[in-house]
């Protein structure tokens, strides 16, 4: 395997200037595909190498469950620093084991809760809550529970005239529709196997709130209503009351979303052209994507044969 199989834990460091860059010159809808694409990649692949060396690593733990040939000489040879890098990858694993599994229990938690909280209220999408706390969340739905619900209260509802309140509610139904709670929860996840991945999930979380406003834009056919129903609520409403999906990541900048509101819509293209800054930063990213993805087939399929060939019959 040599030093391939350490490239994937590092290489999603090639994906910072694309996470940067795509939350201004890309289109709110291209960036967040796209990082959210590139971000799981490199999460599988630095999950998949860590799982590689722990097995290397657990071979050489005395009174292990795995075959004696797993700890042979040739097998330890594969990795470079087998001693260090093997026995390091146990505990790294289980953390990113507990931290992904936290994150998943937490969103099924949240989830559950809020709809059980709504399942009294009446609405079939929309559900008015009688609260003096301002808030306003879409909930995704499931095959169990059915589609997903927009929750307003009344006393947001209450500081927002009837064109804002329209806003309000096509950028909620914009998350329902273009089901931006799986790219967030994908790039949480990706963040927690990764922690190079971090700016990735922090750029995710803006480009999806920055793409339900330009769907709401378009919807309501004023950008500047939008940008007043956007300041308006994060004046009411500086903190949502309690976890929710939503809350599950924080609602990005208000001040930058304002101010590309207030700016010409940008360009629907579905990709950057190769000539410009962003271009460049895409196809650097894809092209960590891509060696990150071949780093660590070639890793998983080099400690396959070996093992195998260690493997006494």
């Amino acid at each position: 395997m040599g030093v391939f199989v350490f490239l994937p834990l590092v290489l999603p460091l090639s994906a910072w200037p694309v996470a940067r860059l795509a939350e201004t010159r890309l289109h709110p809808r291209t960036a967040t595909r796209l990082l959210t694409a590139v971000a799981v990649v490199m999460a599988g692949c630095s999950t998949l190498c860590l799982a590689l060396l722990m097995v290397v690593g657990t071979a050489q733990l005395p009174g292990n469950p795995l075959p004696d040939g797993w700890s042979d000489p040739e097998v330890r040879a594969a990795v470079p620093h087998d001693e260090v890098a093997g026995r390091a990858a146990i505990p790294a694993l289980a953390v990113v084991a507990a931290a992904c599994a936290r994150t998943l229990w937490r969103h099924h938690r949240v989830t559950r809760r809020a709809h059980r909280a709504l399942a009294g209220v009446p609405g079939s999408t929309v559900a008015v809550l009688p609260d003096s706390a301002p808030y306003a969340y879409a909930l995704p739905g499931s095959r169990s529970r059915g589609r997903g619900r927009i929750a307003v209260s009344t006393a947001l509802l209450a500081g927002l005239a009837p064109a804002e309140r329209r806003a309000l509610f096509a950028h909620e139904r914009a998350h329902l529709s273009a089901r931006h709670h799986r790219h967030l929860l994908a790039a949480h996840l990706a963040a927690r196997a990764n922690p190079f991945l971090r700016p990735l999930r922090t750029a995710v979380v803006y480009t999806a709130e920055r793409w339900a406003d330009e769907e709401a834009a378009r919807a309501v056919g004023d950008r500047r209503t939008v940008a007043r129903a956007i300041g308006k609520a994060a004046l009411l409403s500086p903190r949502t009351p309690v976890p929710t999906v939503a809350a599950l990541a924080a609602t990005g900048p208000v001040p930058r979303r304002v101010a590309a509101l207030l700016a010409p819509a940008p360009a629907a293209r579905t990709w950057p052209s190769a000539f410009t800054s962003v271009g460049l930063a895409a196809w650097g990213a894809a092209a960590g994507a891509l060696v990150s993805a071949m780093s660590s087939a070639n890793s998983a399929v080099t400690l396959f044969l070996i093992l195998h060939a260690a493997t006494p019959l």
